[in-house]
């Protein structure tokens, strides 16, 4: 449960202990002992026993914790929340890491989803976190759908826009299909279309089938249910669509089997995909970078992790998507708040 008590107003020698550990925490991920600060602030004069002193004072204000007895203290996460909210010495980014940005984004035309994927993996890239982007289904009217068996129990709904755009969906198929039940699921919802939307042919087709005035057998119906259901995060009138890139950086550089751990089980949170999509919304509340520190998200509560994330807008600057990171607590936040917010910034110049 999230310590409620308010943060303290912290005087000069308080606040530079503070930084000072918080900055080592982000470096190195260990706690850090008082001779070790005495050393590095030489310029408080403090000896270690009354930097043990301001550390206890820390420590009592539920900023630091220390997570072995006789060891040095490391920021909790309150201590986070206040060092990101109110210390944290915003960086800017280096004209390599705007050029890699862009030049990933700006190359030949491509569809959004595209696009987006581009922009999650070039800051996966530059992050070494995973990144993930949220942004609304297109509902083009529909000209045609096709279903293929890709594998056994897999198959692949192909759906033609009026507008000549392409999407492809995996979708999960019965056991032992025949091919005949993929052309019967086609042709029965090419049928139904007319110039619809994916949402309103869906509506259309489903109260058909429940209404038992087709002939389709129990496999087709089972296809046909599958390939026209929306993603499963999309609930409501505006159908979302989630995509996740780089989880494999989330093992690099890891420290220690506890920092395993903590991954696996972020690995598992980001299957509850719906829960994600969530979050995300949350973030379009606001028109500027948000950060969401470990348990101050449900979703991430048992992992302890941050996400990162801006919302970017279309050409009539409404908020259409957001963009951003997951990653572990142990963040450089100073470097990756501008890249996400730079990113969102030259994702919505070329919706625009």
């Amino acid at each position: 449960m999230a310590d409620t008590r308010p943060l303290p107003l912290l005087n000069e020698r308080s606040t530079q202990v503070f930084r000072q550990i918080v900055d080592s925490y982000l470096e190195g991920g260990d706690p850090v002992g008082s001779r070790t600060l005495a050393q590095r602030l030489p310029g408080l004069n403090l000896s270690p026993a009354s930097i043990r002193n301001v550390m206890s004072d820390l420590e009592h204000a539920g900023l630091l914790f220390s997570p072995h007895t006789s060891a040095g203290r490391m920021p909790t996460q309150a201590g986070l929340r206040m060092f990101v909210d109110g210390l944290l010495e915003v960086g800017d980014l280096s004209e390599d890491e705007r050029k890699s940005i862009e030049t990933r984004l700006a190359g030949q035309p491509q569809s959004l989803e595209d696009m987006l994927t581009q922009a999650t993996e070039a800051l996966s890239g530059l992050s070494h976190c995973a990144g993930l982007v949220m942004a609304p289904k297109s509902e083009a009217p529909l000209k045609h759908v096709e279903f293929v068996q890709v594998s056994p129990g897999k198959g692949l709904v192909i759906l033609v826009a009026e507008d000549g755009a392409v999407e492809n969906r995996v979708i999960d198929l019965p056991q032992g299909l025949p091919m005949s039940a993929l052309v019967e699921a086609t042709n029965f919802i090419n049928a139904h279309l007319g110039g619809q939307t994916l949402a309103g042919a869906r509506e259309a087709i489903l109260e058909e089938i429940q209404a038992n005035k087709t002939q389709l057998d129990e496999l087709a119906t089972k296809i046909v249910q599958a390939g026209l259901a929306t993603w499963a995060g999309g609930e409501g009138p505006e159908p979302k669509s989630l995509i996740v890139r780089g989880q494999s950086q989330l093992l690099n550089d890891l420290s220690a089997q506890e920092d395993l751990e903590l991954v696996r089980r972020l690995f598992d949170d980001l299957e509850t995909k719906r829960d994600l999509a969530k979050l995300l919304d949350l973030a379009k509340g606001g028109d500027s970078v948000r950060v969401f520190i470990g348990s101050e998200t449900q979703l991430f509560s048992l992992s302890g992790s941050s996400v990162i994330v801006a919302p970017y807008m279309n050409g009539a600057q409404k908020i259409v998507g957001v963009i951003g990171i997951i990653g572990p607590q142990r963040l450089n936040y100073a470097r990756i708040i501008p890249m996400v917010d730079y990113t969102a910034q030259v994702v919505g110049r070329l919706l625009s």
